[in-house]
């Protein structure tokens, strides 16, 4: 496969001439200051895509080198890559059959191998993460509304779980995207005392006690509770936002939580330990917007000054700028993304570079990143692959 530079069609964009890129292996771009890694979760089924894919990516330009099939996979939908770089996990999305699977990364060639894998207990699991210590795996289970925590072993496996927990309390009023509970995103906090749990299901944010030491799991209190001022460890939004991802404010004293139905991004602030309360909710969407939309992905830029997130429908990143003083958001621009579907982006480890992956359109656009705006200019630079769900950096040294 090769890396092109294509005609894109965006909000503010002048076309950039088609021209290849230099093919050399991804290691070779992942060798000088500047360089780093990119992994690529893909879905499969249905698609021509062998698994996860991996590229060179230099912060100092923007420059992606060639990419390569890292390892041969099925339905690897969610990747992480290990705090330490050793280590690559999957999210293998296959219904009853769903698995997580632990790779060792080989840092000169960039190609994973396959340590093991083991039932995801759950069905479809679509969001991994780690606790702050890097010695758990936590799980989101889709479908089946659990999740789980899996300890780290020496060598890079996936042990025993710790804790399983299933999403309980009454659901949405959306018939049919909140039948039951849906675990969608988990995320431990900075202390690494609570795990956060976006149902989006239960139209709620689930916290849950973690104990680092035995890597234990326990409610804030009985799941069944209905109303926020019986919870107060746990995020109630707006009947039918379904929470899909939720990102924190630097210092954690504001969430951002995504709402994928309504296209929402609704924030709370953390008034006391672990006790939240709505002070806004605004729309992804321009005014007007009446077509179909789904929100899919939600991040805050490392300078904490403004937010991010993908319109799968719109087909656009919305901006926002974030008020330090109460975590409020200003609407700055929508940019389209130059595809269809913008199901995931993530922003590269310096800050510079956002990388937005179009599902339906099988490529990654490549975007530069105006610190003083918080804008967005595509460079010209597309990585093309097939069905890009999710992408990882390399840990930034």
């Amino acid at each position: 496969m090769k890396i092109t530079r294509r005609l894109l069609a965006f909000l503010v964009l002048v076309p950039a001439p088609l021209a290849l890129l230099s093919e050399a292996p991804a290691a070779k771009r992942a060798a000088a200051k500047g360089q780093t890694l990119v992994y690529v979760g893909t879905y499969t089924t249905k698609t021509s895509s062998k698994g996860i894919y991996v590229f060179g990516f230099d912060t100092l330009t923007g420059q992606p080198s060639a990419i390569e099939v890292a390892a041969a996979t099925p339905n690897p939908s969610w990747v992480v890559v290990h705090p330490s770089g050793k280590f690559l996990y999957a999210a293998n999305e296959a219904g009853k059959a769903s698995a997580v699977s632990a790779f060792a990364v080989d840092r000169k060639s960039g190609k994973l191998t396959l340590l093991g894998q083991i039932p995801s207990l759950g069905e479809d699991p679509c969001y991994l993460s780690f606790d702050k210590t890097g010695k758990y795996v936590l799980v989101a289970n889709y479908s089946s509304g659990t999740i789980a925590v899996f300890p780290i072993l020496a060598d890079g496996r996936l042990g025993e779980h710790t804790a399983l927990a299933k999403d309980q309390g009454p659901t949405g009023p959306n018939k049919e995207r909140q039948e039951a509970p849906h675990a969608h995103w988990i995320e431990a906090t900075a202390h690494n005392q609570f795990v956060y749990v976006a149902d989006l299901g239960l139209d709620r944010v689930l916290i849950f006690k973690f104990d680092a030491t035995s890597g234990s799991l326990t409610p804030s209190e009985p799941l069944t509770a209905k109303a926020p001022p019986l919870n107060p460890l746990s995020a109630t939004l707006h009947p039918g936002a379904g929470p899909r991802h939720a990102a924190f404010a630097p210092g954690g004293k504001f969430m951002y939580v995504l709402g994928e139905l309504q296209s929402t991004v609704t924030v709370f602030a953390n008034d006391a330990e672990g006790a939240y309360r709505i002070v806004q909710q605004i729309s992804t969407l321009p005014k007007g917007f009446a077509g179909r939309n789904d929100a899919a992905e939600i991040a805050v830029h490392p300078n904490g000054k403004f937010l991010y997130a993908s319109n799968r429908g719109h087909e656009s990143i919305a901006i926002f700028a974030i008020d330090a003083r109460n975590g409020t958001l200003t609407f700055v621009a929508h940019v389209l993304t130059g595809g269809k579907e913008p199901r995931n982006f993530a922003i590269d480890p310096s800050g510079q570079y956002l990388l937005a992956e179009n599902q339906l359109s099988n490529n990654i656009v490549v975007f530069k990143i105006d610190p003083a705006s918080g804008g967005l200019t595509p460079t010209g630079q597309v990585v093309e692959v097939p069905s890009p769900v999710d992408l990882a950096f390399w840990p930034s040294d």
